[in-house]
């Protein structure tokens, strides 16, 4: 069946972005406006990233069982009642237990969406259409963060003004779960059904998980091993500890250390300011990597990702009333871990290079969610221990063991750049 690809990719990767925001930011928010303590956002919100670091492990059944639009399809419905069953249990006494529950459901349905989704992308279009669109699926991934992190926060703030914190936040949650329901509904219609998309043809006697294991046993087995693992787990350490704690932060009234800033306005600062200042890093971050190669600017964007956190050490000292202040000093933080995190995602690519790419990039990615996960998990309790200043103190510390490892890293000086630089 033909259909436009502008039909379903926008709102495809759109979809995808939304419960991944959800589970990632807004929960943190919304945990923090409920008054849940920091130890707790931290601890329990970091298991989130669980699926993402193991969903290489069942990534075959996508292509073992059934076509990727009926995943697509049927994990979309799945997210949309997970994200209104976190609407419901908020108004009840242990909504924290029971939502977290459907947030994990959440977390599982999107990670294995995200899984459909490329697939299908990879088999829906033609390889020139592939590159065309590849453009379009990150920007509206990219709209998806900002419908998340600023326009559903605001409305989260606005109600705020109205209703008690759980009857505002599950209204807010509630809208999401709508947005995530209509998705369903419109891709029962706008994905076409393509010839290509079908379950692998099983060979007669043969397990059809032989070939995935083997992919696994041949990353264990690349050069240096052990420090790539290492890279992928540490490049990010600080920033893995911030990220629970910045929306706290900015949150907490000043007499425990924070900015005690409005909901709407940190979902203004997050979800737009935020948001754009890290696309540009990105963007520039791609450029300048594709022309002297990723190996000239590791050093540089490790640095990009790390040094701007100082911003959080400032605030935390000065606590600035100016909105603009907060908002400049949170842009240069994001536009650093834009341009740093672009060495991040060369570096698995790099070493994902060979027949088996796709597992090996997934393998990867699931180490990048390991090494965001295990951090993050004590990241409230220390700061609960040594306070804001001295917490953000320690997250720019952390920049070390990454500049370290970054030394003896595998990298050939010649990846990432253009075949005429290299000429």
């Amino acid at each position: 069946m033909k259909r436009n690809p502008w039909a379903w990719i926008p709102s495809l990767y759109f979809t995808e972005g939304l419960p991944y925001v959800a589970v990632m930011t807004i929960s943190v928010i919304m945990y923090k406006k409920l008054e849940i303590s920091n130890t707790d956002i931290a601890l329990y919100t970091s298991w989130l990233y669980l699926p993402w670091v193991i969903k290489p492990l069942w990534s075959p059944l996508i292509d073992i069982f059934g076509t990727k639009r009926a995943w697509i399809t049927s994990l979309q419905f799945v997210l949309g009642v997970a994200v209104a069953g976190v609407a419901f249990t908020i108004p009840t006494d242990n909504f924290f237990q029971y939502s977290l529950a459907f947030f994990w459901l959440m977390a599982f349905s999107s990670a294995t969406h995200d899984i459909a989704a490329d697939g299908f992308y990879m088999i829906g279009l033609e390889k020139h259409q592939q590159a065309f669109f590849v453009g379009i699926r990150s920007t509206f991934y990219r709209l998806a963060m900002i419908t998340g992190q600023g326009l559903i926060i605001m409305l989260a703030g606005f109600l705020e003004l109205q209703y008690t914190p759980k009857i505002a936040w599950s209204i807010t949650i509630g809208v999401l779960a709508a947005m995530l329901i209509i998705a369903f509904v419109w891709h029962q219609f706008a994905i076409p059904k393509s010839p290509n998309d079908k379950a692998v043809p099983r060979i007669a006697g043969e397990s059809p998980f032989n070939s995935f294991f083997l992919t696994f046993i041949l990353f264990f087995r690349k050069k240096k091993i052990g420090l790539i693992i290492a890279f992928l787990l540490l490049y990010r350490l600080g920033e893995a500890q911030l990220v629970k704690l910045a929306s706290p932060f900015l949150l907490d009234n000043k007499t425990v250390g924070g900015l005690g800033l409005e909901t709407a306005q940190v979902g203004l600062i997050y979800g737009t300011i935020g948001v754009i200042a890290l696309t540009l890093g990105g963007i520039l971050g791609g450029v300048v990597a594709s022309k002297n190669g990723l190996k000239h600017w590791l050093s540089w964007m490790l640095l990009a990702i790390n040094l701007p956190n100082a911003a959080y050490i400032f605030l935390s000292t000065f606590t600035p009333e100016s909105f603009i202040v907060i908002s400049s000093a949170v842009a240069i933080e994001q536009f650093g871990y834009g341009f740093g995190f672009t060495a991040y995602m060369l570096y698995m690519i790099y070493i994902s290079e060979g027949e088996h790419k796709t597992a090996h990039f997934a393998i990867s990615t699931g180490f990048m969610a390991l090494g965001m996960m295990l951090p993050g998990m004590l990241s409230g309790w220390l700061q609960e221990i040594i306070g804001y200043q001295n917490f953000f103190t320690w997250v720019l510390i952390c920049a070390i063991p990454g500049f370290i490892v970054a030394k003896f890293i595998p990298l050939d000086p010649n990846f990432g750049k253009k075949k005429e630089s290299q000429e």
